[in-house]
């Protein structure tokens, strides 16, 4: 009976180291995605106000054109750039949130 009560706490023991583990994965990812967003943001903000100074500025339409165009490019390589950064700290997030238990399903 002793030899299941020591088993049972072992058990629960190395649940909830597990779990410590897993929940500091969880904020060490989250941090990280949200420093990836709020930095894009900033940038974003930042690439904005300079276009819309840069189409004030603009002497003629085909320059105001090229200005927007320009925008618009590197505002969707930025967004491309975040999204694949995002995706492997998801993914990463994932492993490193289920590693833990992995010791678990080959027992």
């Amino acid at each position: 009976m002793i030899k299941n009560v020591d088993d049972i706490q072992k058990m629960g023991n190395a649940n909830l180291d597990a779990m410590m583990s897993s929940f500091g994965a969880i904020t060490k990812g989250t941090q990280a995605i949200a420093t990836e967003i709020a930095d894009y943001s900033r940038r974003a903000f930042e690439n904005g106000t300079k276009t819309m100074e840069n189409l004030f500025s603009a002497k003629s339409l085909d320059q105001a054109v090229e200005v927007q165009s320009q925008y618009a490019k590197s505002a969707y390589e930025g967004y491309v750039i975040l999204a694949n950064k995002l995706g492997q700290i998801y993914a990463d997030l994932t492993k490193e949130t289920f590693k833990p238990y992995e010791s678990f399903s080959r027992k």
